[in-house]
């Protein structure tokens, strides 16, 4: 993918940007690989790969420059030809051109409003020679700035969801009075939000996912919507009668892999994330008698929404002690466990629970395959049969796997 603001020096978070995208899928592969060496029966399914632009599905802009010009984008990076300077990155080729097309339509609802940007340039009677000496606080450039983010979401139906991050509530009904100019201008616009928790629909297979402007969704729908396939179908053959999902965040990975008959336990830190996935379990348990989703009928997901619970708490920690697990009867025991942890891994705590619990099955959908690998190396009876990298992230170094694991 070729890219101006890469090739003038203006961007680098594209750090593959120079080599071909093939050479990444297979340069990720192989680092997957070596770090996973270890288990030689392990059956690797073919990379699941990405669009190679257009892929991503958020942005979080930086808001730069004045009222009557705004700039969203990113900062020049400290220590570069561009350091501090506001850089337009509204046409950055990872946007699909659904994104590319609100941006200036958000950048005149920043002027029409007058919400001015965070000023990031120290002032003073020096004429700006502070502002090659040091870097302003955050603390100091909110004192003459308003606007600091516009966060935008797209939905698979082609919705946008908005947030306005602001410093305080001083502009909001200026924003709330341009809205209607907004909705005639960006008539795909669902949610405009400014610091407060609204719910924008995330569609995957059928599965309407609630998400609040802060949390946490896969950047690249198709590769996600893969990933919870691939997720569900391994799920399906172990058949577990009891399911745990950790790291639950809005319940994708549960309520992908719930049936008739299954119990699914999803624990998630984020009270928030929680009564999203409630939301989502609750609309799919009470389908009107005519739907279908995801090839299943309203009697099919009436019954797989049956015994599906999320609650929140935090899954590093809980499984080890008497709360949460000790709280739940025998007969809840999990036959399997889906982990979905940060790139920090589920830690020696949460591996070592494993190992020594009766659970047959992990499914490890990991982001980091370094912590991935040190963990497995805390569960040495739980061994990899079956792995797939999913590349969540083209033109970075970064991917997705999922593992399923078997007790030996």
């Amino acid at each position: 993918m070729q890219c101006d603001h890469f090739d003038a020096g203006r961007c680098h978070s594209c750090t593959l940007l120079q080599v071909a995208y093939p050479t990444q899928v297979r340069e990720k592969a192989d680092h997957v690989r070596t770090l996973l060496a270890g288990y030689d029966d392990v059956a690797w399914l073919p990379p699941v790969t990405s669009a190679e632009s257009g892929f991503r599905n958020k942005a979080k802009m930086v808001v730069s420059g004045t009222v009557e010009e705004p700039v969203l984008g990113i900062l020049g990076a400290a220590g570069g030809p561009f350091e501090g300077r506001g850089i337009d990155l509204t046409d950055c080729g990872l946007y699909p051109p659904a994104l590319q097309a609100a941006f200036p339509v958000l950048g005149e609802l920043v002027t029409r409003a007058q919400v001015r940007p965070y000023d990031l340039s120290p002032e003073g009677p020096d004429g700006g020679a502070a502002r090659r000496r040091r870097r302003e606080t955050p603390r100091e450039a909110a004192r003459r700035g308003e606007l600091k983010h516009v966060l935008v979401t797209l939905s698979p139906d082609g919705e946008l969801m908005v947030r306005l991050v602001l410093r305080s509530q001083e502009p909001v009904a200026r924003i709330r009075k341009h809205l209607p100019w907004l909705r005639e201008a960006l008539p795909q616009v669902a949610v405009v939000s400014v610091n407060i928790q609204p719910a924008h629909p995330m569609r995957l297979d059928g599965i309407t996912l609630h998400l609040r402007p802060q949390s946490f969704f896969q950047t690249n729908t198709e590769v996600a919507a893969a990933l919870y396939r691939q997720a569900r179908d391994w799920v399906d053959e172990v058949a577990p009668a009891v399911l745990w999902d950790l790291y639950c965040g809005v319940g994708g990975f549960a309520l992908h892999c719930a049936a008739p008959g299954r119990a699914v336990r999803g624990i998630e830190i984020s009270a928030e994330a929680v009564a999203s996935a409630t939301t989502t379990a609750r609309e799919l348990a009470t389908l009107p008698r005519s739907a279908v989703v995801g090839g299943h009928d309203a009697a099919w997901w009436r019954e797989a929404m049956r015994d599906v619970r999320f609650e929140a708490a935090d899954a590093t920690t809980v499984v080890s002690e008497s709360g949460w697990a000790g709280a739940h009867q025998a007969s809840d025991t999990p036959e399997m466990v889906v982990v979905n942890p940060p790139r920090r891994g589920i830690g020696s705590d949460l591996a070592r629970w494993l190992e020594a619990s009766g659970v047959c099955h992990v499914l490890y959908s990991s982001c980091n395959a370094t912590t991935l690998a040190k963990d497995l190396a805390e569960m040495p009876s739980l061994r990899p049969r079956r792995a797939r990298l999913l590349d969540m992230f083209p033109q970075t170094s970064h991917y997705e796997v999922l593992v399923l694991l078997e007790r030996a």
